[in-house]
């Protein structure tokens, strides 16, 4: 018998809703929302207000782009945490009204672990090499950056973590100071391209073990370009492109770094990347350029699973439905939700 799983996810500023399979994906759609541009960040109440409007023709568009019917689908798996409360409660809310009427199971899932799983979702048009347990994944965002041993679908060990902020928002933090538009990574990114990423020296941090911390670097920058513009007004636009790729290369070799002695330490050599930053062109030819020099194999996911997406909890739902995981209508989303 197949099992048909809706996958919703609505931990941030993008409703988006996805129909798996049996693990193939037929449908992800995703509705997002500029209006955060404005203000330079997510502004909680507005996304919450935003999801409240999308959520249902969102869902109703990827149960018929899927070619479903609504009595098809075995379960819903709905993102519980961690993201921004009003945002969380749409979601959750709408899954538990769908499974309620439909008299279907409930399949709460981490937004972490789903985004780890996305290198397990089949596509009907794209043959992928999947990775073999245990592996590597080097999970980094706007709000997370860990380094997690994956030991099958759903057993996961964070074996590193920042101890502040993360890279993505490093990355944010530093664009906005320099002033690009928000979110700043993709655009650190492209300017990047035609930098020279030794340009300028920025402070790494000392951190013990495997953790991570990016505040430090956060300071070094910004004080650098404050030292900077009292020598010349002009050095942000004369140095746009060194800066971001100094500032870049940066952020990449703090990662790399840890991710380098995570493998040493474990003897683990395949490793994966998910998460926000994984869409990142200078951290994907990082990972490529240890799989030829040191005997890494890598896994690095297409782009349009890289940012939030309801594929990735779908196949999370997937597969804690196969383990019959299920939740009861009494679950509530969690702004806080470790791996």
């Amino acid at each position: 018998m197949s099992i048909t799983i809706l996958g919703i996810e609505s931990s941030c500023d993008d409703t988006s809703a996805a129909i798996i399979k049996d693990g193939k994906l037929l449908s992800n759609v995703i509705a997002n929302q500029d209006v955060h541009k404005a203000y330079g960040g997510v502004v909680p109440e507005l996304a919450s207000r935003a999801h409240q409007q999308n959520i249902i023709p969102v869902v109703d568009q990827a149960i018929k782009q899927a070619g479903v019917l609504k009595k098809d689908i075995s379960a819903v798996a709905f993102t519980r945490g961690p993201g921004l409360l009003g945002s969380l409660l749409v979601g959750t809310s709408f899954a538990k009204a769908f499974t309620l009427a439909m008299n279907i199971p409930l399949v709460q899932i981490n937004h972490l672990q789903a985004h780890i799983l996305v290198h397990f979702i089949k596509e009907l048009d794209n043959e992928k090499k999947m990775p073999e347990f245990p592996f590597l994944c080097l999970l980094v965002s706007g709000g997370h950056t860990q380094i997690v041993i994956v030991r099958n679908h759903l057993e996961m060990e964070i074996i590193g973590q920042t101890i502040d902020d993360a890279a993505g928002e490093a990355f944010d933090k530093c664009a906005k100071v320099i002033g690009l538009p928000y979110p700043g990574g993709p655009f650190v990114d492209e300017n990047a391209k035609q930098g020279n990423k030794h340009a300028f020296i920025f402070n790494k941090p000392r951190i013990k073990n495997l953790d991570y911390s990016f505040s430090g670097l956060k300071t070094s920058f910004l004080y650098s370009i404050r030292d900077n513009l009292k020598k010349n007004p002009d050095f942000i636009n004369e140095n746009m492109m060194d800066l971001c790729a100094s500032i870049q290369y940066t952020i990449i070799e703090i990662l790399m770094n840890k991710l380098e002695l995570a493998v040493k330490q474990t003897g683990i050599n395949r490793i994966a990347v998910a998460g926000g930053v994984s869409a990142n062109s200078g951290l994907r030819d990082a990972l490529t350029d240890r799989t030829h020099n040191l005997g890494w194999e890598t896994f690095i996911p297409d782009f349009k699973f890289t940012t939030d997406n309801a594929a990735m909890i779908a196949i999370t739902g997937y597969y804690k439905y196969l383990k019959k995981e299920f939740a009861g209508q009494d679950i509530a989303p969690l702004a806080r939700f470790p791996l």
